[in-house]
């Protein structure tokens, strides 16, 4: 029997949900992102907590080492903070000329959001591309916030990997067309008809957190099972989106696409 909850974006509501699976005394815990991560380890010490996917679990002190976790935590985690650099990269190829950046933060996920600045601006500075930031706490900001950065003149736009903004990767996509924006953001961004993307294979963090819940459930510890780091990573082309918009996609980008939609 699986007992879902779903925090449909608002991460405030995560102690919550937390609190409900703790209380029907639950077997195993799967969540992912580092706030799903830091509300189960705050909620117990003693359920074991599998993570499908999360940014630097390290990096948050929410495991020992990668090697030996200690505690009741382990599962998946990828470094968010190279991801959104290498969409920068990618942006820059495309558009040579580029030098004003935006990079689209959650306001709700600030810790993730200050270890991706860290990576990413030493990535900007190599590509002499001036970088701002934005935030947006959901749907209702995403108006105001292109708009302001049509305003400053922004060139392109990188988005970071968060839940809140993949979920609504469909209304992000419609309003960067809408202010023909260039924009580099995470798988589902692309699927959604986004420009280009480049992240981790989340399907396969899904069944590879399978067998860690499999091996608990079987009597491993938490703390004994190694953190695994994502090895998959893929590059997006939507060359639909790029021929309706007038953009010549560079062959070298197209070359080490893994998928091209067309």
């Amino acid at each position: 029997m699986i007992e879902f909850r779903w925090a449909e974006g608002r991460y405030d509501r995560l102690p919550g949900l937390v609190a409900e699976l703790v209380r029907l005394n639950v077997d195993v815990i799967a969540t992912h992102t580092v706030p799903g991560a830091i509300a189960a380890k705050q909620a117990t010490s003693t359920i074991p907590i599998v993570i499908t996917a999360a940014s630097d679990l390290l990096a948050f002190g929410l495991v020992e080492s990668l090697a030996r976790p200690g505690g009741n935590l382990t599962g998946l985690s990828f470094f968010n903070a190279e991801l959104v650099a290498k969409r920068l990269e990618l942006l820059k190829e495309l558009a040579p000329s580029l030098v004003k950046a935006a990079v689209l933060l959650n306001a709700n996920n600030p810790a993730g959001s200050q270890i991706a600045l860290r990576e990413l601006e030493p990535t900007a500075k190599a590509l002499k591309v001036e970088l701002l930031t934005f935030e947006a706490r959901g749907p209702s900001d995403f108006e105001g916030v292109f708009a302001a950065m049509v305003s400053q003149q922004i060139g392109g736009v990188v988005l970071y990997e968060d839940q809140v903004l993949n979920a609504n990767s469909k209304a992000i996509v419609e309003i960067l067309a809408r202010h023909r924006l260039l924009a580099c953001g995470f798988p589902e961004f692309a699927a959604a008809g986004g420009l280009m993307a480049y992240g981790i294979d989340l399907p396969e963090l899904d069944r590879r957190a399978a067998v860690f819940v499999d091996k608990i459930l079987k009597g491993a510890k938490p703390a004994d099972l190694p953190i695994e780091r994502a090895t998959k990573f893929t590059t997006i082309v939507n060359l639909r989106t790029a021929r309706a918009a007038g953009i010549d996609m560079p062959t070298s980008i197209l070359l080490r696409a893994d998928e091209v939609i067309e």
